[in-house]
């Protein structure tokens, strides 16, 4: 049982809590007599009419607090910590790691591996499962907690030992069968690394894995990366050209004979792979729904195919008028910037009077095989657009930033950006919809 005091941070005026006098520092002790672990053990316990919950105010005093509500009616309280507790690290050294491969000098909390199931269901984070006890699968199946999403990397429990370094690393595979026969919504990712997981390994994987579907809805399958911090660490190839065609060409094969059986394509490549091996991407109903962009499995066809989209709305519309007679610059990674850059003149085919300067960001900070834009630093950015054409503003595609927060990576802010280059930066986020409108300052557009 987590020993983290469960806070009150604040209490939502007009609420239940506050009619009964509960106050920001009052602690949280138990619901109908037992104690709470985390958010889940909270938000199942409060869902019935009738609760008892008793608090410890700031003087020492407790309170049993007898409450009738509505059916899964909240109390109207925020605690400190919004997970209610300590947040699980993962006992992993896995070979392929992108946490130790980071330069020394970055923020604390940029190098705390999480292996945390909650953060997996609340945030889409990738657990490997060894890090897992059996209550924790338990509560998985008891507050049915769903998406999963798992690390998988190989299911040869020998291989996958090896690959985490961790021995157990194997045996935990054996949790995905309690998920699977409980009903539980998964997701599946392989991390490939050169010459160890892809080839056979990778053929073997998506076999095995393709036994727990349905629950099992995706496994998407990306390349390691690899940044120029890597000295002492496990030695891992690059993939070159000839190898991402060979990973495109298996995962295309399985996905054919996947869908004609079950209707689902279920395995999918990143875009990186079809970027390196000079592929077009495949149309949108390759992608069964985009369950795996955060993974970078079909965000640039999504994105193209929502820019196209957004363009033939604009048909009707009078663009020709001096509000957009602008020069401006968009920041965008190596990866993304050949489609960037499209885009870009579509635009200015379609208004003659803007100007767009589309600067691809080369990653010094962790090595120029970081292609990325998520991973595009500060000092990357302003030390590459220095005494360049720049105009009035710069648009950064919103991943460069810190989830809501203002600053980069490296810890400089926008506002730094805005002062040293001398112009305004604005945010794009990640659909076409947003790109169109905010290049053209459609503030008021709607899709």
């Amino acid at each position: 049982m987590s020993h983290t005091p469960h806070i009150i941070k604040s209490v939502i005026r007009h609420s239940i809590a506050e009619e009964l006098g509960m106050e920001p520092g009052d602690i949280l002790l138990q619901i109908n007599g037992k104690e709470i672990e985390d958010i889940f053990d909270y938000q199942y316990l409060i869902q019935d009419e009738y609760i008892e919950v008793l608090i410890r105010k700031e003087n020492g005093e407790e309170w049993l607090l007898e409450i009738d509500k509505e059916y899964e009616e909240d109390l109207g309280v925020e605690f400190e910590n919004g997970l209610m507790d300590e947040y699980h690290s993962c006992r992993n050294r896995c070979i392929f790691c992108f946490i130790d491969q980071m330069p020394e000098g970055m923020r604390e909390t940029l190098y705390f591996k999480d292996d945390d199931s909650r953060l997996s269901f609340l945030q889409g984070n990738y657990i490997t499962l060894t890090n897992m006890s059996d209550n924790d699968i338990e509560r998985i199946i008891r507050y049915h907690l769903s998406p999963i999403n798992i690390s998988f990397q190989t299911t040869n429990p020998a291989l996958r030992c090896m690959m985490l370094n961790n021995r157990f690393a194997g045996q935990a595979l054996l949790k995905v069968k309690k998920l699977y026969e409980a009903g539980i919504v998964m997701n599946g990712q392989i991390v490939l690394c050169k010459g160890i997981n892809d080839g056979m390994e990778l053929e073997r994987s998506i076999s095995d894995l393709c036994s727990y579907l349905p629950y099992l809805e995706s496994v998407s399958v990306v390349p390691v990366g690899l940044t120029k911090y890597r000295e002492g660490l496990y030695p891992i190839e690059p993939f070159e050209k000839a190898d991402a065609v060979k990973v495109l060409e298996c995962i295309h094969r399985r996905q054919k004979e996947l869908y004609e059986k079950h209707g689902v394509h279920f395995v999918h490549a990143s875009d990186e792979w079809y970027i390196l091996a000079g592929w077009e991407l495949p149309e949108a109903d390759r992608y069964d729904g985009y369950l795996q962009l955060e993974n970078g499995v079909g965000m640039l066809r999504l994105l193209l195919d929502e820019f196209k989209e957004a363009m033939s709305k604009l048909t009707q519309m009078d663009l020709s008028g001096e509000e957009h007679r602008e020069e401006l610059t968009i920041v965008t990674g190596k990866l993304a910037y050949p489609y960037i850059r499209q885009m870009s003149a579509e635009i200015m085919q379609r208004v003659p009077q803007l100007q767009i300067h589309v600067y691809a960001i080369t990653n010094r900070f962790f090595g120029e095989r970081i292609t990325v834009s998520g991973l595009l630093t500060g000092q990357d950015i302003i030390s590459q657009l220095q005494g360049k054409k720049l105009g009035k503003r710069i648009l950064l595609p919103q991943n460069v930033l810190r989830s809501g927060e203002d600053y980069f990576l490296d810890d400089i802010t926008v506002s730094e950006l805005e002062n040293t280059l001398q112009v305004k930066a604005d945010i794009v986020k990640s659909s076409g919809y947003d790109f169109v409108r905010t290049v053209l300052r459609l503030e008021n557009w709607e899709e």
